[in-house]
């Protein structure tokens, strides 16, 4: 169908696509396509509604800010931090995790890291070395495109499954289905999960844990966006509700904490991870084919994460300590902070379901899901991939679910992070005249 008329203009589109050398804009990475949005942007003169990056929209915690600052001004910038993280942080991440999770780890345990991408290259390259006889990863999809692009930079093997026919007790069978063939070292998942804001019940986390148990298998649990199923108020220290967690059925798990949403503190690189007692000391024999010992939490902080950056910043570890001591000692209620997220995800799946669209992944077995930082959407006739580069003609960008291990090939995720309250009329204008475009 020839569209001479979208909100964009259709000859600048198909120039920066050609410009930009992507085979398909559909399954471009999202790096891909914010680069190729900026050069039609900037080509049009006409504002995106940009959906395909998940970057915080809010400020950084001030908090950190002056934490950081204060530690630069005493001259941290000149000297290396411990490998293993400056004290203070760990004593605060154990106290994090106690007070906003219930759950007790050492600070031994507690080790930031650059982002929690650095902890999941970390671990998924120790967890691979562990078992001679187990070399692939499972993940519990849909998942962070760039999970997957770490195992093949590291070429390591993993498996996948979409989620979406197995929640609740169909989970046991499935991972059991996995487990026993004996190959898996260890599962990852988020939770709430990107790209679909699905959470996973207290049930589908016990049979996560119990299953763990009984095959020896490492949970990896990627809290990106920490405490912000707004469904529940997870804010007060010390008091329950608590954050969800397979930690509370297993001792055999690593917690990835990112200070990038809950405290919009993306720029910094700074993430925790979280290794449970149980695996820190637990002895691999078969690690010393690759490293000195076999101590798990030794060769995790001098084995690994050393080589890979010498460690942490050692301004931003400051930072994280005086945002972490203020929201432990209940001074700074981090949820308050992100809650605009799940208002404007109300708003804009209204918007979407008014014009003729569907939410793909939209109940945690009983439940709707929560309103949060993702959505994902699909309209009637397309495929994802399809609609993804149709909705650029319209000056919305997103990125396809095929990229994160959906088979929900009908599906997009969107991002609410970065769309400002005054464009929701202009998002409105933009589906209004797409529904129109594309009757079914």
């Amino acid at each position: 169908m020839h569209q001479k008329n979208t909100p964009i203009s259709e000859q600048i589109v198909k120039e920066k696509i050609a410009e930009a050398g992507l085979p398909s804009v559909g399954r471009a990475s999202i790096r891909e396509i914010k680069k190729l949005v900026d050069l039609i942007e900037k080509a049009s003169g006409q504002q995106f509604i940009r959906m395909e990056m998940g970057i915080p929209g809010l400020p950084p915690a001030k908090i950190g800010v002056e934490g950081q600052i204060e530690a630069l001004t005493k001259g941290v910038a000149a000297i290396y931090p411990d490998i293993h993280g400056i004290a203070p942080l760990k004593q605060e991440i154990s106290r994090f995790v106690k007070l906003f999770m219930n759950i007790e780890v050492n600070p031994d345990g507690c080790i930031p890291t650059v982002g929690s991408m650095q902890g999941g290259f970390a671990s998924f390259l120790m967890l691979s070395r562990i078992h001679k006889e187990r070399d692939t990863t499972l993940f519990i999809d849909p998942g962070f495109p760039v999970h997957k692009q770490q195992h093949k930079v590291l070429n390591l093997k993993f498996e996948t499954f979409d989620v979406y026919d197995y929640r609740g007790d169909k989970l046991r069978d499935k991972l059991e289905s996995y487990f026993a063939k004996g190959h898996i070292h260890s599962v990852l998942y988020s939770n709430p999960n990107n790209p679909s804001w699905i959470c996973f019940t207290e049930k589908e986390l016990s049979i996560i844990g119990e299953l763990a148990n009984k095959y020896g298998i490492v949970i990896m649990e990627d809290l990106a966006y920490f405490g912000m199923d707004f469904r529940q108020d997870f804010s007060k220290p010390g008091q329950p509700p608590y954050q969800p967690s397979v930690a509370n059925y297993t001792g055999n798990y690593i917690l990835f904490i990112s200070s990038s949403k809950a405290f919009s503190y993306a720029g910094e690189r700074i993430g925790m991870m979280v290794i449970s007692d149980q695996l820190f000391n637990s002895r691999f024999p078969d690690l010393k084919r690759y490293y000195q010992g076999d101590h798990f939490g030794n060769v995790m902080i001098f084995g690994t994460i050393y080589p890979l950056s010498s460690g942490t910043s050692h301004s931003a570890q400051y930072g994280l300590t005086a945002i972490l001591k203020a929201a432990n000692e209940g001074r700074f209620d981090f949820v308050e902070e992100v809650k605009e997220y799940g208002q404007k995800a109300a708003i804009m799946k209204k918007l979407f379901v008014e014009n003729g669209f569907s939410i793909v992944y939209d109940m945690d077995e009983d439940k709707p899901i929560a309103d949060g930082f993702y959505f994902t959407y699909s309209y009637p006739g397309f495929t994802g991939v399809e609609l993804l580069e149709k909705m650029i003609y319209y000056g919305i960008s997103a990125i396809s679910l095929d990229i994160t291990g959906s088979e929900r090939h009908e599906g997009i995720r969107a991002c609410t992070s970065l769309i400002r309250r005054d464009q929701m009329p202009l998002l409105e204008e933009r589906l209004k005249k797409f529904h129109k475009d594309h009757p079914f």
